[in-house]
């Protein structure tokens, strides 16, 4: 698989698990702007980020970015936009997410609010917000067709966000909040893919795997680095038939 070239990139959830670790290989990869986003980027829980902006001035901007709230995405975008050249955005990393361990039958009305407003609606408001950014990007790339060197929106999704999976499981999943929100930005994907065609933005949705981070839990059956490897070979090798799909880190297509 292509390894990736794309130029600018944004991460949400940046601070921590895959996120951080999506920031220090775009690093590796000799990415040269990194907006590194989250909810505090002064707190207690940034400070293995602040620790690579540090190492990498001029590379990493740290972003305030709360997605579960639409003031905070737009003033985000300001911030980011005035930093951007004439070459916009080229990748969105979608990574921010909440995980309430709730059933189906206890799942309250606020943990349902929060796990939709975070990672289905932050994500919806943050391509819109963003989109000039994009379209900027595909613009002034010159070059044909989609990849996300050029223009693209990547959704971290799930397994669990699969319906078909889903079915099939012996027990119900644990985490019904998280499923369902997920299974929403899957259509959203599908929503992104086909409304931004025309500006040759692709979308995608990829399963990073059960990773070994505080979401994923000792259990997971792969570690960070893996998942992001994986994941990062994987967007490097997306074109237009990729657009609109659900695939894993290891470039599988996944069931809907």
């Amino acid at each position: 698989m292509a390894p990736l070239k794309a130029c600018s990139v944004l991460v949400s959830g940046a601070n921590r698990g895959l996120g951080l670790e999506m920031v220090k290989q775009l690093l590796e990869a000799h990415c040269s702007k990194v907006f590194a986003a989250c909810r505090d980027p002064d707190g207690k829980n940034s400070e293995g980020l602040r620790e690579l902006a540090k190492k990498h001035p001029g590379v990493v901007t740290l972003v305030k970015l709360d997605v579960a709230d639409p003031c905070s995405i737009k003033e985000s975008a300001e911030k980011v936009g005035s930093l951007l050249g004439k070459n916009g955005l080229n990748l969105i990393i979608n990574n921010a997410a909440v995980l309430p361990s709730k059933s189906m039958l206890t799942a309250t009305v606020e943990d349902m609010v929060c796990a939709f407003n975070t990672n289905m609606l932050g994500p919806l408001f943050v391509i819109r917000e963003y989109l000039p950014y994009l379209r900027a990007a595909a613009k002034a790339s010159g070059k044909t067709g989609m990849s996300c060197d050029k223009a693209a929106v990547i959704n971290i999704s799930t397994d669990s966000a699969s319906m078909s999976i889903m079915a099939s499981l012996p027990e119900p999943f644990p985490f019904f909040p998280y499923s369902i929100s997920k299974a929403g930005l899957n259509m959203l994907t599908v929503y992104t893919a086909r409304d931004l065609k025309a500006d040759e933005i692709l979308c995608i949705s990829i399963h990073p795997g059960w990773v070994k981070t505080d979401m994923g839990g000792d259990e997971a059956t792969i570690d960070a680095r893996q998942s992001v490897e994986g994941m990062l070979r994987v967007i490097g090798s997306l074109s237009e038939k990729q657009n609109g799909g659900f695939m894993d880190y290891t470039g599988k297509t996944m069931p809907w």
